[in-house]
Order: C-alpha cells, then sequence, then structure tokens
C-alpha cells in the first residue's frame, strides 16, 4: 500500500482510503453486515488506515456498522472520517447533539478527520453565522475532534472564496475524476488548484463517479 503525507497536517494516510457509502446489501436493502466486515478487515490488512462515513450513509446505518466492525481493530490503527449533515444543523445545540450521537455510534471518543457535509456557498456562509465553525474549532481544542475541514460541491470560485476567509479549515474533500476534471459543473481541475493555492490537504471522492466509471 502506498501512503502521502498530508504536509499541512504532518501525518500520512494510505493513498487509497475506505468509503463507506456503497457497502453491499441484502435483498432487503440492509448493509450485508458480513461481506461489509470481510471489506473493512480485508482493507485494513492491506495496510489502508483512513476510512470514510457519514451521518445519513444506508439511511443512518453506516456509521452504527463502522463503529462494530472496527471494534476488533486497534483505534491507533486507522484514522476515522465522517461528516456533520449541515442541512439538519440550525443551531449549535444541534451541532453538539449530532456529534455525540456520532461518537456513540462509531464507538470512539474522538474523530480524526470531521467534515462539515457537502458545502456550498451559502451552506459555509449559514455555518459560519451559526457559529457552528466556532464550535469546531472548540472540539478541536477539546481533542474530540483531531482535523476539521468540508466536503465542497460548488465552483472553484465559491472554493476560493471560503478558503480565502476561513484559512481554519485544514483540507477539502472535492469530487475528482477524469470525467469531472475539466467539466463546467464540477470544476475538479479549477477546484483542486485553488485548494492547493491555498496549502490544503485534498481528499479525493468519487474516484470512480460512483461506479459509473
Amino acid at each position: 500500500m502506498e501512503y502521502r503525507k498530508m504536509e499541512n497536517l504532518g501525518i500520512s494516510t494510505s493513498l487509497l482510503g475506505f468509503g463507506c457509502m456503497r457497502f453491499p446489501t441484502t435483498a432487503e436493502g440492509k448493509i450485508d453486515e458480513a461481506r461489509a466486515q470481510k471489506m473493512l478487515d480485508d482493507a485494513l490488512a492491506a495496510g489502508v488506515n483512513y476510512i470514510d462515513t457519514a451521518y445519513p450513509y444506508h439511511n443512518g446505518e453506516s456509521e452504527p456498522f463502522v463503529g462494530r466492525a472496527l471494534r476488533k481493530h486497534p483505534r491507533d490503527s486507522f484514522y476515522l472520517a465522517t461528516k456533520l449533515p449541515a442541512w439538519l444543523v440550525n443551531s449549535v445545540e444541534d451541532a453538539e447533539r449530532i456529534f455525540n450521537e456520532q461518537l456513540s455510534r462509531l464507538q470512539t471518543d474522538h474523530i480524526d478527520f470531521y467534515l462539515l457535509h457537502a458545502m456550498n456557498k451559502g451552506r459555509y456562509d449559514d455555518m459560519v453565522r451559526l457559529g457552528i465553525v466556532a464550535w469546531g474549532e472548540k472540539k478541536k481544542a477539546e481533542g474530540k475532534i483531531k482535523h476539521i475541514g468540508f466536503s465542497f460541491h460548488d465552483s472553484a470560485d465559491v472554493l476560493e472564496d471560503i478558503l480565502s476567509k476561513h484559512p481554519e479549515a485544514e483540507f477539502v474533500q472535492l469530487q475528482i475524476n477524469y470525467a469531472d476534471w475539466d467539466s463546467d459543473g464540477v470544476q475538479s481541475r479549477k477546484c483542486y488548484e485553488v485548494a492547493r493555492k491555498y496549502g490544503k490537504s485534498v481528499i479525493i471522492m468519487e474516484p470512480v463517479k460512483g461506479g459509473a466509471l
């Protein structure tokens, strides 16, 4: 397994991470836990050390399953990433409640990479206005969040505006793949260039466009 160093964070992660949005499912649409457990175990055994989930994945069942599945593995053998569902957050109290629920679901006392989920201009402005960005910084100071950033779905100009105003974001998760590299909609290349301009680590999502490539 190859690893890459996130220069601004001073840590190394596997070049390939494990996304927990599309586990195999049963005929009833539930996570096929036996198959999914084996997939996670095999990935960790092969050296993958970045596990990415989110509050809404698999209708809210991804985080609880990941928490159970990772219990057999030493907590310091992987980096755990999950996301705050910004569309459900209207106050700091909402963020606090959801975050504590996530810690319980994931059976951990801290999140290594915590993301504001699916940011765009309007949504990031809302997170600032509601005090959620400042709340995240407080959680980081307490050690409950190790690194804080956001996943992004908007134009490169919007990303530049966010990063120029909010240097506290340590990393950005971007949709990057061959089909979207120079697309007018996703603007993968332009967004990547903006993130690097501001010295942010980049985590790639949708590298095969949800299986379409």
